[in-house]
């Protein structure tokens, strides 16, 4: 089986090569042949840290191959999405039954591949906001993915929706995934029932400021770096109520994981949902795809395909 390990020495950091079939370490595990996988940001800190020997790759779509030996979830021969913890870059890999959700078949497996961490994170995030309707959203980074869905999620349970993007080149993503108003800055913006940040820093300090009275801002991210903040408990003064609070989208309840994968999926398949996909790419130009993330050079997800797409 091919897969890729973190290698210091290859170009990229990145190597392709021949690696051990993939063996359920519990019952409740499926193998699936994967079809299609995408980089997600978080992966790339990772590769840094893990520089030697590391198996990357979370957000996988496939096809069953080995159904749980406890009988849960899809039986062999299902097109499913999944979220792995890590070795999805690869020809085949175990996930757990429960992060795993059936595909209809009208959802390519690039579609789907884009879901796993942007979509769960966005659809979690959103929720802690409460009921949306009628409500004010904001939505920081809305061209990434994470963002994308957001926006997406946020005006399909009915709320009025603000995309901040980082120039005039990304103003378009956001407005074709739905939002109401686009923004490159956000003085004089607001009042925000709720705010999803991914982008740190002084942009999570203005998501703060243009809470309304009660809102709530949830950072996922710092797609931005590690940048100083200037943000004070005093930047909370006239919104009796108004909180922050951080996401981390595996702390959410991953036992779910494939049901809301399946209510995603679900909405790709009406309409309702459409990932900002960039141009898929064979798997073999991984590490000059992931060369382009790292250099902001694409918009949306980054998704790779492997064999046939069928």
């Amino acid at each position: 089986m091919l897969g890729y390990v973190t290698d210091p020495k290859a170009p990229g950091g990145l190597e392709r090569k021949e690696l051990a079939e993939p063996t359920p370490e519990g019952p409740s595990q499926v193998v699936v042949e994967v079809r299609a996988f995408a980089v997600n940001r978080g992966e790339l800190m990772l590769m840094g840290r893990r520089a030697d020997g590391w198996h990357p790759g979370q957000d996988v779509a496939g096809v069953v191959v080995a159904r749980a030996a406890d009988g849960s979830g899809p039986a062999v021969g299902t097109r499913v999405v999944g979220l792995a913890d890590q070795g999805g870059w690869s020809e085949r890999v175990c996930i757990p039954s429960h992060r795993v959700a059936p595909l209809p078949d009208d959802v390519s497996f690039a579609q789907a591949a884009a879901l796993p961490v942007a979509g769960l994170t966005a659809l979690r995030g959103l929720r802690l906001g409460g009921p949306l309707l009628g409500r004010s959203v904001l939505v920081t980074g809305a061209s990434g993915g994470v963002g994308a869905f957001a926006v997406q999620l946020a005006k399909a349970a009915g709320a009025t929706v603000t995309a901040l993007v980082s120039g005039p080149g990304r103003v378009a993503a956001a407005e074709e995934a739905g939002a109401d108003k686009v923004v490159t800055d956000l003085d004089g913006e607001g009042p925000f029932d709720l705010a999803i940040d991914g982008v740190g820093g002084p942009v999570l300090t203005g998501a703060v400021r243009s809470l309304a009275p009660g809102g709530t801002v949830v950072a996922y991210g710092v797609a931005g770096g590690r940048q100083p903040s200037e943000l004070a408990f005093w930047d909370f003064a006239g919104k009796p109520g108004a909180s922050l609070v951080g996401l981390f989208v595996y702390e959410t309840g991953e036992e779910t994981f494939g049901d809301d994968l399946r209510v995603l999926a679900t909405m790709v398949a009406d309409g309702r949902l459409r990932p900002q996909v960039g141009q898929p790419r064979d798997w073999a130009e991984a590490p000059a795809a992931i060369a382009d993330l790292q250099a902001r050079r694409t918009t949306g997800k980054v998704v790779l395909t492997v064999g046939a797409q069928d």
